[in-house]
């Protein structure tokens, strides 16, 4: 079995609105599956099967772990990490990761690699090696409609993200600071040392500045961090987080994934059918 890193081009990428039934903390943000598969009853199926049994379980009382299903030969073994966002309590991160394990055995069957991205969590795998590698490929960027000049929101914008993003030689791989009804927050990988988890958020800050500046609300997911601001609710599990995530438009792709096979789930309300379709990104 060839290794393969996930993020590499021709991979299959998905992105959803959320189900108005599901929790906001496990709305479906983005994932990807790698488009090699490995074969039924193989040596690397029982080591997803075992990795991801491993999550779960970690999942009850920890926010974050990694791990790595040695097989018999190099092609056999499995890499994998969770993590939660780092205001859940233990029951809601593993309601979360539990969903994530669900969902990535139905998008990702049979694929060698995949990773998703909930609105509480992240799950990971692969057969490559990624644990503990800075990685910032733009993977998902969102922006709201602008505001118009506002020099007081600006103000309070860019002081939330100063703070988010400023390093005081601490590890602290979430943050999050608010400013009146302006709120952000970025998190990195735990895999990451402490000079590249600053390293990763300080560039996707700089990113979501850059993209997002004068917007409402804003996502940058790099893929081993990521950072957002928003208006509304203090929690952005809150009705106002929840609120913009419903109104959010989810088909904006990294610009370094080249060439992707694109599954887009489009919610259109409560109680409408969810309809899917396919699409080729160049």
């Amino acid at each position: 079995m060839k290794a393969l890193s996930f993020f590499f081009p021709l991979i299959t990428i998905f992105c959803a609105l959320p189900s108005p039934s599901m929790s906001a903390t496990e709305s479906l943000v983005y994932g990807g599956c790698s488009q090699f598969k490995y074969s039924p009853g193989s040596a690397y199926e029982s080591g997803v099967n075992s990795l991801f049994t491993s999550i779960v379980n970690s999942a009850n009382s920890s926010p974050y772990s990694n791990f790595t299903m040695t097989g018999q030969t190099p092609e056999d073994t499995v890499c994998g990490l969770f993590q939660c966002r780092g205001d859940l309590n233990p029951s809601a991160c593993f309601s979360c990761v539990s969903q994530a394990v669900n969902q990535l055995g139905t998008f990702c069957m049979k694929s060698t690699g995949g990773a998703l991205q909930l609105e509480g969590c992240l799950v990971k795998y692969d057969n490559s090696t990624f644990l503990g590698v800075e990685d910032k490929t733009m993977l998902l960027k969102k922006c709201g409609p602008l505001v118009g000049y506002d020099a007081d929101l600006m103000t309070r914008g860019e002081a939330v993200l100063g703070y988010i993003s400023a390093d005081d030689g601490t590890y602290k791989p979430y943050r999050f600071s608010g400013s009146g009804n302006i709120q952000a927050e970025a998190q990195c990988v735990q895999d990451l040392d402490q000079g590249e988890c600053q390293d990763c958020m300080k560039d996707a800050i700089g990113q979501l500045k850059s993209y997002c500046g004068g917007a409402k609300w804003g996502d940058m997911y790099l893929a081993k961090c990521y950072a957002r601001f928003w208006e509304g609710s203090a929690d952005p599990s809150g009705s106002g987080y929840g609120k913009r995530l419903r109104r959010g438009q989810w088909l904006l792709l990294g610009e370094n994934i080249h060439k992707a096979t694109v599954q887009v789930l489009e919610g259109r309300g409560k109680g409408k059918e969810r309809k899917g379709h396919s699409l080729t990104l160049i």
